[in-house]
């Protein structure tokens, strides 16, 4: 299995960007620097962030080993909004790391040591002024002040609250916070107390002869009130010299914070995207993979899973890295990632591992190219985890598949989950798991010009999904689909729909409307299959149900008017509906159904419920 946390190890090229980013670091000359990387979940930023963040630690390192401070250019610090999320005010929170690490940089400078136990001392002074000026007051000071005053001369339990004593507690944890900064003769001016914070590390940093490279990561994880937060905070640290900011975030979701901080100023799109650019000079977006960087990505995922399990020895594994590594940086010269080249990187009598690499050559177009995908690192993570899970589940239950099946049929599902329902409803015992609409649209894929059978359409994805190696038409779909009962329910063995009750269920499906036909398929087929058939015809609509529309449940109100021993099963699946996705068009059909009535009033209770749904609940049941 593979882990989707960030990494140093690079399978994608991301390598030589980090390089770049770092140098830019390198050669600012002391001047202030900003860089933004920008990209959508899963596309790397946070490994990219390490690998920035590993080349600057190698002269970190190296300064650290020989004992020359000079050296030692730069202090690496890796800031994570998130974790604090609940706990601390970001803002104070990123105050203190700064703090923190310069403060141990000068552990060994007596000259800059005491500069920077008042800078802490600064950074503690702030912490304590953003409680508000009364509270600050007062526990700078010593001297009840305002409120505070009044509420310490009665006695009263306000004393106790929260932010005062938030207040408390860091004038406790830091004895002696404010020393020598303050004069009690004279008001706090914290635009000054700011000011003199940002020259004190400024001069800090040019004594110890060091850049600060403050690395924050994670920000769109975070609530739009800490990402602002942490964003604010970096305001008031950024453009000093001697200090650089690598900021990764998905600019969009930045976008969205910045609309909910400042909601009800009529704030339009440019001011929303100005916000974050200001605050960057440097943008950089994470770059995608393309069918390339795919191919090889795949394979390399592939070739470590191997060496973890010993099929190919550690070095062999380097060598295959440095292989892809070097033709990635040629693609652009006309050479490119095929087969010839991933089955070079392997042993060539290990079979597994060359089914492997054609399996990553022949399955990476489309992992780039499918919208559900878009060969997201992390996604084709997830994808081949599911994959192999199925295949390890697979040998205990005594179910021999390959894997390249598991995957070609988890593609299907993953990109079109409606082409594998309606595969996967007519695999059944009576024709050995064998689907030949699967087999006729199989062959019609291998001429382009043909039209492909119900249910592919004329699908690009579909076309090449069918063409994809290995074949499945003539193959026993139903260990398949046994192993995928982690997507969902698959009915081809128990309780097996007769010949009128697997009518009933093709006929339920695609019902619309009532109808006298349809009535009289549900009174032959008989209360027991009729029951089968409804819920068949339910899981089958599954993936194209809004929970809007009567016709939706119609297959449950049909059923249940003529046989209402199928109501408790009808109750089950409609109260299996989101409730914040119902609408009044929907609801209104099941208020005559005596079988719905718990499941309304659950709805009715509901805090969730859309009021329109409500009220025409309760106007239903007044007529």
């Amino acid at each position: 299995m593979w882990h989707d946390n960030e990494t140093t190890v690079d399978y994608v090229n991301f390598r030589l960007v980090a390089k770049a980013c770092a140098e830019l670091i390198r050669d600012t000359g002391g001047e202030p620097i900003s860089i933004g990387i920008s990209g959508g979940w899963g596309i790397g930023k946070s490994s990219l962030v390490r690998m920035v963040a590993s080349e600057l630690s190698v002269d970190q390192k190296a300064g650290k080993e020989s004992g020359d401070a000079k050296a030692s250019k730069h202090i690496v610090i890796t800031f994570n909004p998130w974790l604090y999320q609940g706990f601390e005010d970001a803002r104070t929170a990123l105050l203190q790391v700064v703090g923190d690490a310069v403060l141990e940089e000068a552990q060994n400078n007596v000259g800059a040591l005491e500069k920077a136990k008042s800078l802490v001392r600064r950074i503690n002074l702030l912490r304590l002024a953003q409680l508000g000026g009364e509270v600050a007051a007062t526990i700078i000071t010593g001297v009840p002040v305002g409120l505070i005053g009044k509420v310490v001369d009665a006695g009263s339990e306000a004393w106790k609250s929260k932010s005062v004593q938030e207040g408390l507690d860091v004038a406790k944890e830091v004895p002696g916070a404010t020393k020598g900064l303050l004069d009690e003769a004279k008001p706090i001016s914290l635009p000054k107390e700011i000011q003199s914070f940002r020259d004190a590390l400024e001069d800090l940093l040019d004594e110890l002869g060091i850049t600060l490279v403050v690395f924050v990561d994670d920000l769109d994880r975070c609530l739009p009130k800490t990402a602002i937060s942490t964003l604010e905070a970096i305001r008031l640290l950024l453009f000093l010299r001697r200090s650089a900011f690598v900021i990764a975030a998905d600019d969009v979701f930045i976008r969205g914070a910045v609309r909910v901080h400042f909601a009800g100023t009529g704030l339009d799109d440019d001011v929303a995207t100005n916000y974050f650019d200001k605050l960057i000079q440097v943008p950089l977006r994470v770059p995608r993979l393309g069918p390339n960087e795919t191919k090889a990505y795949t394979a390399l995922l592939f070739l470590e899973r191997a060496n973890r399990n010993g099929q190919i020895d550690a070095k062999d594994f380097e060598t295959a890295k440095a292989n892809v590594e070097a033709r990635l940086r040629e693609t652009w010269t006309g050479k490119s990632v095929d087969l010839a080249f991933l089955e070079s990187l392997i042993p060539q009598e290990n079979a597994e591992l060359l089914g492997l690499m054609g399996l990553a050559e022949r399955f990476a177009p489309l992992l780039f190219s499918a919208s559900t995908v878009q060969a997201n690192p992390r996604l084709v993570k997830r994808f081949l985890n599911t994959v192999f899970l199925r295949k390890t589940l697979a040998k205990p239950q005594n179910i021999d598949v390959d894997v390249q099946v598991l995957a070609k049929w988890h593609l299907l599902e993953r990109c079109d989950d409606a082409i594998a329902n309606a595969l996967a409803e007519k695999v059944s015992a009576e024709n050995d798991g064998k689907v030949e609409i699967l087999r006729e649209g199989e062959e019609a894929a291998k001429d382009q010009e043909s039209k492909l059978p119900s249910p592919f359409g004329d699908k690009p994805f579909a076309r090449e999904w069918l063409r994809l190696e290995p074949l499945l038409g003539d193959m026993d779909l139903r260990p398949i689909l046994h192993l995928s009962r982690d997507s969902t329910i698959r009915d081809f063995g128990a309780d097996e729909l007769n010949a009128a009750g697997k009518e009933l269920r093709d006929s339920l499906v695609s019902a619309r409307t009532s109808n006298d036909a349809l009535k009289q398929q549900i009174r032959e087929a008989g209360d027991v299959q009729s029951g089968l058939a409804m819920a068949r015809a339910w899981e089958s609509r599954r993936s194209n149900r809004t929970w809007q529309k009567h016709e939706e449940i119609l297959m449950l109100t049909e059923v249940c008017r003529i046989h209402p021993n199928a109501g408790p099963r009808a109750a089950a699946l409609v109260s299996q509906a989101p409730v914040t996705q119902l609408a009044p068009g929907l609801v209104s059909a099941l208020t005559d159904c005596d079988w719905a009535k718990d499941v309304l009033d659950k709805w009715t209770n509901d805090g969730e419920t859309p009021e329109p749904v409500k009220k025409a609940i309760a106007n239903a049941r007044k007529q």
